[in-house]
């Protein structure tokens, strides 16, 4: 009898705001600003979204957002929302404790902040666990670079969330990169990975597998989950960060490898449009859940429909 599909919920764990022109790279403001509206500081507006999957008693969040741990000085750069996805969860009516698995994108703070959270009255100093019984699933890659902090930015992979007792609940993947490399000097080209695949998916749980698209981190991946009622839902990270980062040059200043992304996305819409997928995007703040269509006689090219 083949597995039941998982319950689904789109979380939302607090909006923030980060500069326009860095989330939009080398799109000129006049396009970007059309359909992201800045304030007066440049910033544009953006939501920490995540997903709630339950199945026969198995409880597992897909990406946690910025956390609780964050200061004033922080929360005003930002212009954080005060709200974490500890809000979100007893919203939904669910306690971290009965959480059996996280699962994250990248570990960026604005991903993977809420893996801790600030100690309750009576415990110990320093960040806790958010979720003390579930396991964490990262892959490899993402995980030696946070600890490494390869980054094209200086204070994303903080070690307030990088922590031992983070490091002791971690399940890690090696997904295949679905990129050949050519050597210095030379472009990488996107390359089929496993049995006439693009992507390499590996199951992390029945009905749930994680696929590697590189290009905002090296060992960023998205998530795959077989739902009830037979529907594909796909949460996306940041190889399209916002439902108006549909277009090839479209990559965000913060990427380590812009090109990269670009390809990553044309496949990773490719796939999704062909293959019928609902799409829960992780910054989107208005439209976060999306199918795409392509645009007849515009190889390239897709539209995104809201659910």
């Amino acid at each position: 009898m083949a597995n039941p599909g998982w319950n689904w919920k789109l979380l939302r764990c607090g909006e923030f705001r980060l500069d326009g022109g860095s989330m939009f790279g080398i799109v000129p403001k006049a396009l970007w600003a059309k359909a992201a509206n800045p304030d007066e500081k440049n910033r544009i507006r953006l939501q920490t979204n995540a997903l709630l999957l339950e199945r026969e008693g198995r409880v597992v969040v897909v990406e946690v957002g910025n956390g609780d741990k964050f200061g004033p000085k922080e929360r005003d750069i930002y212009a954080m929302e005060d709200r974490s996805i500890l809000d979100a969860l007893h919203e939904a009516d669910c306690r971290p404790e009965d959480v059996s698995d996280v699962i994250v994108t990248h570990l960026h703070f604005d991903h993977a902040g809420g893996l801790t959270r600030l100690p309750r009255a009576g415990e110990p100093d320093g960040p806790r666990l958010t979720f003390p019984n579930a396991r964490i699933v990262s892959q490899q890659q993402e995980w030696d670079d946070a600890l490494a902090n390869r980054s094209s930015m200086t204070r994303t992979y903080l070690r307030e969330h990088l922590t031992s007792e983070v490091a002791e609940r971690l399940h890690l993947v090696e997904s295949a990169p679905p990129l050949l490399l050519h050597g210095p000097g030379r472009a990488p080209e996107p390359s089929p990975a496993g049995a006439g695949t693009f992507f390499d998916f590996v199951e992390v749980l029945p009905g749930i597998d994680v696929f590697r698209v590189p290009g905002h981190t090296w060992g960023q991946q998205a998530v795959r989950v077989r739902a009830i009622g037979g529907e594909t839902v796909v949460f996306t990270p940041d190889v399209m960060p916002t439902v108006h980062h549909l277009g090839g040059p479209y990559n965000m200043a913060y990427d380590v490898e812009p090109y990269v992304s670009g390809l990553m996305r044309h496949k990773y819409l490719e796939a999704a449009a062909s293959e019928g997928w609902i799409l829960a995007i992780d910054h989107e703040p208005d439209t976060p859940l999306v199918r795409v269509v392509a645009e007849p006689g515009k190889p390239g090219v897709w539209r995104p429909h809201a659910l």
